[in-house]
């Protein structure tokens, strides 16, 4: 199965360690299991009153709730298909966080870069340039193939695709390459990545909070519980929309949408398990294909609205330019 989530690996793992070492930074000296029974924090000694039975701290609860509330709703924004999100990071932040990805990726794989104007890096970038131009999106835009058999691709903020040459096989002509660069694309145009940036943002603060007011054990269950409850089924959700714009954009590009049913069902051929969809940051291949038909009569239009030529005409003009 095609993991399309090394972006959010990548972006996301060390806000987490950052979030990790918060936790014990916050809660060590405050809670010792081999104290006494009666010891409670912040209460001056032993068989004190414990924090959350005064009236002090319900009056900070309140205000905080309060605060919180308004800090959300003044930094809800509509998303390109209409969906309600809160996003409370910049785009100066989101292109940050990419650039420290792009490092680290760099870093990780520099030995297995091909290398550029070979066949397969004019291949993958004639496609990528094609679904850029077509998005009208800014950005240092580079484009990057990684010698690996690993089926996957993703685009950091601020530009940087990365393809897995083990995708292509799978991918088995432009149009399905297509499919998937402008779902990764389309993450970029939603800015899918500064959701979860600001999503964790709040949750790791919320944690620390808890950890100290509460109990360490209530913080590690309330993540497990919003991992469930909500970053689960945000992330389908986002995967979902990026289906959807992306075929909007190969379709802008002069791609067929039709063929994005076809490279589905490949990804659903090439799968062996996969866990439920309630416990998936993605929604099941077939949910996928399912969605997809009912949105192609959509992307058809958008493509004759493109004035686009035949695809194989379109292809072979492409390719003559050499990209």
């Amino acid at each position: 199965m095609l993991l399309l989530g090394l972006r959010q690996r990548a972006l996301v793992s060390a806000q987490q360690q950052r979030i990790a070492l918060g936790f014990k930074l916050q809660t060590r000296g405050f809670y010792n299991n081999n104290y006494n029974r009666n010891y409670r924090r912040f209460g001056g000694g032993y068989g004190a009153e414990p924090a959350w039975k005064r009236r002090p701290f319900w009056y900070a609860v309140g205000v905080t709730g309060v605060s919180t509330t308004v800090y959300y709703q003044t930094h809800l924004e509509e998303s390109p298909t209409g969906r309600r999100r809160f996003i409370a990071v910049s785009p100066e932040y989101e292109r940050m966080a990419g650039k420290s990805a792009y490092a680290q990726i760099m870093s990780e794989y520099r030995r297995q870069i091909v290398p550029q104007n070979t066949q397969i890096d004019r291949y993958v970038r004639r496609v990528a340039m094609r679904i850029i131009q077509a998005s009208k999106l800014e950005g240092d835009w580079e484009v990057h193939v990684i010698d690996s058999p690993e089926k996957n691709a993703f685009v950091l903020p601020g530009g940087k695709i990365f393809v897995f040459s083990g995708l292509l096989p799978l991918a088995a002509n432009e149009d399905g390459l297509a499919t998937v660069l402008a779902h990764e694309i389309a993450h970029q145009y939603a800015r899918h990545s500064a959701e979860k940036l600001s999503a964790a943002r709040v949750l790791s603060l919320l944690y620390t909070l808890v950890a100290i007011f509460v109990d360490p054990n209530a913080a590690q269950a309330g993540r497990a519980v919003t991992t469930l409850l909500l970053d689960l089924p945000n992330s389908r959700e986002c995967e979902q929309e990026a289906d959807q714009i992306g075929l909007q954009l190969m379709a802008a590009a002069c791609y067929d949408p039709a063929q994005a049913i076809q490279l589905w069902q490949r990804m659903q051929n090439s799968e062996r398990m996969a866990p439920p969809q309630l416990l998936n940051t993605h929604p099941s291949t077939q949910s996928r294909i399912e969605n997809i038909r009912g949105w192609i009569p959509s992307a058809q239009m958008k493509r004759e609205a493109a004035n686009c030529p035949n695809p194989e005409l379109t292809n072979s003009f492409f390719g003559q330019l050499g990209f």
